[in-house]
């Protein structure tokens, strides 16, 4: 029996800070369960591709056993954002309102530096071994996307993930793709059990457990026009995620490639 991913809905209650490190302006918002999160905007530039990429690497790395803050679906009110003075981010809450993306917030995490913290070379290969499936650009030395708390590493950021579905002109062509932006990867180095990461991601990544995962995409988050319907998108994430895990000896072959170029 598969454990399916089941993602809560919190509405948010008030923004506490912007958070202007990504161009995707995330803020700190507290939400009626009183926790705080860090919020990611429909409204922002990438829109809901994003948060679509985000929901879909999140639930994968925890499948992969990888340490990622609890993901959840943010309603944001109407009314929201009529109170907030920086009309910069006013607009940005008027273009959010509805379905949004939050992750727990890690108070007190500090950022992954790969000067200072060695992780084991079994989790290395994980987090590349998936950011290759993930066709993920976003982890590199200037920007790790990766947080050290209470001693462990805790991944988080996927939305530059899944960059075809921003035209899905050739998305099928670009799951056979080796991807060759793993050369950047920030832990490329320490990555020597890809081939064992593979078995094991194959047996825990299997259809029935990537059907559930696509099907929490809300169907308001699947209004582009390439697809007549939100099912046709998810069928398409769907098999886009099988044929890449199906044909992971393509992108195997470019994250050894790269090793062995930059060692």
């Amino acid at each position: 029996m598969v454990n399916k991913p089941n993602l809560r809905t919190v509405n948010v209650m008030r923004y506490v800070t912007p958070l202007r490190e990504g161009g995707s302006m995330p803020a700190i918002a507290e939400a009626d369960d009183e926790f705080l999160y860090v919020l990611k905007f429909r409204g922002a530039g990438q829109g809901t591709k994003a948060l679509i990429a985000e929901l879909i690497g999140g639930e994968i790395a925890r499948k992969l056993g990888l340490k990622m803050p609890e993901l959840v679906f943010a309603n944001l009110d109407e009314a929201f954002g009529r109170t907030e003075a920086d009309e910069e981010i006013q607009d940005l809450l008027k273009f959010s309102t509805g379905l949004n993306l939050a992750l727990h917030y890690l108070s007190g995490a500090i950022t992954f530096d790969p000067a200072v913290n060695v992780l084991d070379e079994e989790l290395a290969s994980t987090i590349v071994w998936m950011d290759a499936l993930l066709m993920n650009m976003d982890r590199t030395a200037k920007n790790t996307n990766m947080l050290m708390w209470h001693k462990e590493l805790w991944l988080i950021d996927h939305g530059a993930a899944l960059y075809f579905h921003h035209s899905w002109t050739n998305w099928k062509e670009q799951a056979l793709s080796p991807f060759l932006l793993i050369k950047d990867h920030v832990l490329l180095k320490q990555v020597t059990q890809i081939n064992d990461i593979d078995k094991k991601a194959k047996e825990l990544l299997t259809n029935s457990f990537l059907e559930s995962v696509v099907s929490l995409i809300p169907d308001e988050w699947l209004t582009d026009t390439f697809f007549e319907t939100p099912q046709e998108f998810r069928n398409a994430y769907l098999e886009f995620l099988n044929t890449r895990i199906n044909h992971s000896s393509n992108f195997i072959k470019a994250i050894e490639n790269a090793r062995t170029t930059a060692i």
